[in-house]
Order: structure tokens, then sequence, then C-alpha cells
């Protein structure tokens, strides 16, 4: 589906009180809930930097298509899909389509993260065919949570909140700056 396609899904879920994949786990319809509020304010802040779009304009011939694949669930989607949403609307060689990971698992199980079913999953191809992987987070939001795992075992509420934080702070740069590295910017 289109980003878009994605996002009415998205808002249907959200006025049905439901999830994906048919779940009644009361914390992934809470999170879907609440990555909607999030992926729209996310929709209105999202800018690139003068440069990046500047890039952007001077690869006129660039040619790949992003299938990500995510959940409405996904507190880590709810950052990263409208940058690649951005990113590909600004610069028309980039292609975005968006997959339901439990819809998909065999796709998932080629792009596994450390051999987890981790998401976003942003897949790259190029005319070559040759994938290139991002995801599921930045690398400042990876190391957090690689910290944070090490020093407590496994993530709770309090840390969802502080790596929430860490988006916000952010900004998106992180996020836009890597989609653009896997690009090919230097």
């Amino acid at each position: 589906m289109t980003y878009l396609e994605y996002f009415d899904l998205h808002e249907r879920l959200v006025a049905q009180k439901a999830t994906t994949n048919n779940r009644t786990d009361p914390a992934y319809i809470e999170y879907t809930l609440l990555n909607f509020q999030r992926i729209k304010r996310w929709q209105k802040m999202a800018r690139l930097s003068k440069d990046q779009l500047q890039w952007l304009e001077a690869h006129p011939s660039l040619e790949v298509s992003w299938t990500v694949l995510t959940e409405p669930w996904c507190g880590d989607a709810a950052p990263s899909l409208p940058i690649m949403h951005l990113i590909a609307s600004t610069h028309k060689g980039i292609q975005l389509e968006v997959l339901l990971r439990d819809e998909h698992p065999e796709l998932m199980q080629a792009h596994l993260t450390d051999g987890a079913q981790s998401i976003p999953k942003l897949i790259q191809r190029d005319a070559q065919g040759s994938p290139k992987r991002w995801g599921p987070r930045p690398k400042g939001a990876a190391q957090l949570v690689h910290d944070y795992k090490q020093a407590n075992g496994a993530l709770d509420a309090p840390f969802r909140e502080q790596l929430q934080q860490w988006y916000n702070n952010d900004k998106g740069q992180q996020i836009s700056e890597e989609l653009l590295e896997l690009l090919g910017r230097k």
C-alpha cells in the first residue's frame, strides 16, 4: 500500500479501537492509538534541511524502491514513516511501499535484525536489485536501546517514554540523514 493508504488504515483502526492482525491485547490497541497521534504530529513537523533538499535535487536520475515492513502499533514507525514519505514525495525516483509485517512473514524472515522481527524495516532496491536495509531505528536510538537493555535486561514503559523523547529532541534529523546515506549521500 502507499503511505497514504497506510495512514488511512491506521486512522480506521483508531476509530474502531482495534489494531492489525486481529490482535486483541489492550496494549497493542493502546500503542496503535498513541502512535496515530504521534504519526500525525510527525507529518506536521517533519522537514528536510536545505542541504538535504539540494542533494535530492542534484540527483534527478536516482531510481530506487523502498519497501517498509511495519505495523501501526510500532513506536519506532511513528517518527520514521513520515520522514520516509517526505523524502519519497520530494524525489520522483523514490517509490515507497508499505507492507504490514505480520502479513509478509517470508519477507520479514529475510530481513531480520539480530534474529528479531524488528520494525520498521526499510528495504531499498535499485535497478541492479541488490537490497540495502535500514531500521528499525536510527543509530542514536539503537544505541540508547542497547545500553538500556544491557543495564536493565528489558525495555519498560519509562524507557519507551525516554526513547520517544530522544526522537522528539532529534526532530527526525538522524533518520533523514541515514536514509539519504542509504541513497548514496556521503
